[in-house]
This record gives C-alpha cells, structure tokens and sequence, in this order.
C-alpha cells in the first residue's frame, strides 16, 4: 500500500494540562513501597486525581504540540517487543500484511473486519508529534494514519460504551499485550491508527502494520500491533481488569495524561 497524498487534516497549539510529576513511580522495583496495597491505592487515588484535574482545565479536543518537519529525530527507537513472536504475525509479515484485518467488535452495531488497503482509502491524517516514554527518552515523529473516530463511527458505537480495548499481537510470556482508553480520547482529533512513520509504511520494530498514537498520553499507552479493538462498558471483566498489561503486571497508572 503506498501512502496516500491527500491533504493533512493538521493545526497547531499546545495542550493544557498536568505534566509528568510523579512519572518515575511508575517504574517497577523502585522501593519496598511499590509492594504495598495502601501506597498503591494512594498512588490510583492520585490517577484519578490528575485526571480528572485535566479534564476539568484542558478542553476535550486541545493538540498536542505538533512540530516542523525538520524537528524529526533521525532515529525513532523501538521499545518494548520488536517482533511478535507468533505463527500468525509471522505469517502476516510474510505475506505483506495481505491476509491482516483489524476487528472492530464488542458494543456496536455494525462490526468491522477491515484490510490494511481498506484503512488506507479512508480519510488521512498526519502529524508531526512528540512521543514521551515513561523510561525518559522521547522522539519525534510523523505519523500518517486514520482518524480512529472514522471507524468508531462506522461501526456504530453505542452510547454505552466507556472505554476501548486494543488488543494486540505480541505476547509478553503467556499473556497477551493489550491497552485500553476512554471515549474521550478516543474521540480526540489528534488519535488515529497509524500505518506510516516519517513517509514510509510502520517498520515492525514500530508496530507494523498497525498501532495507536493517542497524542496527549505517555509512550505505553500506544498499543502496537493492534489486531482487534472492542468497545466495552467496563474494563474489570478483560484480562486482568486494569485496563492494560503494565497495568496490570506493574500497577502503571492506567491514566498516563501529559
């Protein structure tokens, strides 16, 4: 699939919002603390805390800071799985991505089962933005992609959906990578799927052929790999029931908003 040169649907400001405090007690093994129950519970009470103070002051569809071309880094590293290690994904990859689709399923009215061809015909957005990891690096980059409330529409969303479920092909042992976000965010201008870095089709060490860039989070919350995405009610019933495997491996905040 080559890129298609219809015309960015960009602009430029800069978000409102809380920044990164407090960002390096996500990382696991820090000290005794992260292994009790009521510092853990402080630290999801401070989540909640931080984002619902963003939500209050920043408005819904504030960007992200989008960039020039000449701010792309000339490396945009790889983190976390660099290639999937399954016999569907390798088959996938050997074949072009041809034989991939994207589900789109779970509490909607019409569910989709959509090619990569497919998602590239439809209306494109790209963007020049910063990707801020949690382990202390970022990289800027652009991505080229489709809206994902193109989709949501399509499908037919229906208004008791919460949240969103990206469930993904890489696997960390026996559990299955996944993420998850709000309608809030999935319905934000700047949240799209993006199939293209830097004007070429998304390297595997970046999530080929498809991944989540939701702008105004942390760099752990860009699911890559993304096969299906469900709209559910609540996220207690899906696999550890925190909303993401850091999250539920390593109690992340599920809430990583900058």
């Amino acid at each position: 699939m080559t890129i298609p040169t219809k015309s960015p649907l960009t602009r430029r400001s800069l978000i409102a919002g809380a920044g990164l405090a407090g960002a390096g007690l996500l990382l696991p093994g820090c000290d005794r603390l992260d292994q009790s129950p009521a510092f853990r519970e402080t630290l999801r009470l401070g989540e909640r805390v931080t984002m619902g103070a963003q939500r209050l002051v920043s408005d819904r569809t504030a960007l992200a800071r989008e960039y020039d071309g000449g701010d792309i880094s000339p490396i945009f590293r790889s983190n976390g799985t660099r290639m999937p290690g399954t016999p569907d994904y390798a088959a996938w990859l050997a074949g072009g991505f041809a034989d991939w689709r994207l589900a789109v399923d779970g509490m909607v009215a019409r569910p989709l089962s959509l090619s990569l061809a497919q998602l590239g015909a439809m209306p494109v957005r790209e963007q020049t933005t910063r990707h801020d990891c949690v382990e202390g690096w970022s990289a800027i980059g652009r991505w080229t992609g489709t809206p994902l409330k193109l989709l949501l529409d399509a499908a037919g969303v229906r208004n008791t959906a919460r949240y969103l479920i990206f469930h993904c092909a890489d696997l960390y042992g026996a559990r299955p990578y996944y993420e998850s976000i709000d309608m809030i965010d999935a319905l934000h201008p700047q949240t799209i799927l993006a199939w293209a870095l830097n004007g070429r089709m998304l390297p595997v060490g970046n999530g080929a052929p498809l991944r989540l860039r939701v702008e105004r989070q942390l760099g752990y919350k860009q699911a890559k790999y993304i096969t299906r995405i469900e709209a559910v009610a609540t996220l207690a019933t899906s696999y550890g029931g925190k909303g993401g495997l850091w999250e539920d491996t390593n109690d992340y905040e599920w809430y990583a908003g900058i």
